[in-house]
């Protein structure tokens, strides 16, 4: 990654995907301009670089390969961001694929998904979702007791096998998250099935020759210290001895390693450590019980695929009020809501003129009408122009999958790039788009 002044330019390239370069003082990615790139397919604009996930995936590999002796797989989160183009990409490495519900397993199916690496989420899954899983995934994890039973009906009458089947636990167990609503394993969460219901839920599905194969639990995202999921390992074993799962069985201890989003942030959270804790954590947990090891599944959730994504804006007025300065740009909550829902911290780059030196805090907000409608606050920035084009680095999870139509926006165009080869993998909604459902 090259060198470019001031300090503070310098320490948000790390941000950025390690492909990013500068080259006359403008953005670079996989050997494309930013400039280029939004001059030909618009603003805003999401790029995401191949090579950047590649990377992470491959850390999470090693990882897993040096630390995890028995077999072990990567779930890739469809809820970060799913497109036919990425599903194809999760094939190529035999990634499992998370799908919440019938929507998502479409497009993983229309990407090549494999049956056995499509694993389906929900915590009130309709009767289409069941139908759909059990059309085209390998796995469910069942999240309560009247879900247990919709998929036993289902087991009688469906012309497809039974998926096999994980019971999620509410471990009563939280992970430090910055908004609590990025928490789900606390106890009066609506996810998952305390320790009685699981027991009740294992019973069931042994009175009814359910395939119940493995033990799930997810305790939020976006978080940087395992120590929590160490506990909850233990609770979930517990269990796991007291059902009597056994012989090729599978265990989850969620995911949601955390990513860095802004320059304090860094540097990013060590995938080595958080692969290391668990697996060892769980190899001590099954010795002293006396299971046998299971299948280890890591969800590192936004972790494998938020670097690898960069947002451009286009700015298109800057207003001065008293001491702030709105930089108002073409994008916003409508595809980026995550500072509007829990205030999401971000950090920016201009596309070009990098070695000017910081003027000042600018707050950066988009075209909608909601005072929520930031994506950054208090940055400093160089002097900016209209006109002129900025980057919001780590943009690649849960942007455009969280994006709507709010005021009537038409979500932006998304690109791949590829050994300095460009591809557009979703095109920019029209107005047409908008109209398409109405009768």
């Amino acid at each position: 990654m090259a060198s470019v002044n001031p300090p503070w330019a310098a320490r948000r390239l790390p941000l950025f995907p390690p492909s990013t370069d500068v080259r006359n003082g403008a953005l670079f990615i996989a050997g494309r301009s930013l400039a280029s790139l939004a001059d030909e397919y618009g603003t805003p604009l999401y790029i995401y670089d191949r090579a950047a996930l590649d990377l992470v995936v491959e850390e999470y590999v090693s990882a897993l390969r040096a630390y995890a002796p028995g077999a072990a797989r990567i779930t890739y989160a469809g809820k970060a961001f799913l497109c036919k183009a990425v599903a194809a990409w999760t094939k190529q490495h035999n990634l499992t694929v998370d799908c919440t519900g019938e929507g998502e397993i479409g497009v993983a199916v229309a990407g090549g998904v494999l049956r056995e690496n499509i694993l389906v989420h929900g915590v009130n899954k309709s009767q289409a979702d069941l139908a759909q899983a059990f059309e085209h995934a390998g796995t469910i994890v069942v999240d309560q007791l009247t879900e247990l039973r919709n998929i036993q009906a289902l087991a009688a009458s469906s012309q497809f096998p039974t998926p096999n089947l994980w019971l999620r636990l509410l471990p009563g167990v939280a992970v430090s998250t910055h908004h609590a609503y990025t928490q789900t394993g606390q106890h009066d969460s609506k996810f998952g099935m305390t320790r009685d219901e699981i027991l009740k839920a294992a019973a069931f599905c042994r009175e009814h020759a359910l395939p119940l194969v493995g033990i799930h639990f997810h305790q939020g995202s976006n978080f940087r210290d395992p120590e929590p999921l160490l506990p909850a390992i233990d609770l979930a074993l517990d269990l796991v001895k007291q059902i009597g799962l056994g012989g090729e069985w599978h265990f989850c201890p969620g995911g949601g390693w955390g990513a860095a989003y802004h320059e304090d942030e860094l540097p990013r959270p060590a995938v080595d450590e958080y692969a290391r804790e668990i697996a060892e954590a769980v190899i001590e947990g099954c010795h002293t019980r006396g299971l046998t090891l299971p299948t280890l599944h890591l969800e590192p959730g936004r972790s494998l695929v938020a670097r690898a994504g960069v947002a451009v804006y286009r700015i298109g007025a800057i207003k001065r009020r008293g001491d702030k300065i709105w930089v108002l740009t073409d994008g916003g909550m409508a595809d980026n809501p995550r500072f509007a829902l829990y205030g999401a911290r971000y950090s920016c780059l201009p596309v070009a003129g990098l070695n000017r030196a910081g003027a000042a805090a600018v707050s950066i907000a988009g075209p909608y009408c909601e005072s929520g409608d930031m994506i950054l606050e208090d940055l400093q920035m160089p002097e900016l122009a209209e006109g002129e084009l900025i980057a919001i680095p780590t943009s690649g999870a849960y942007h455009l999958s969280m994006s709507s139509n709010y005021n009537g926006a038409r979500r932006p165009a998304t690109v791949w790039l590829e050994a300095e080869s460009v591809s557009l993998i979703q095109r920019r909604e029209t107005v047409e788009d908008l109209l398409r459902r109405d009768l």
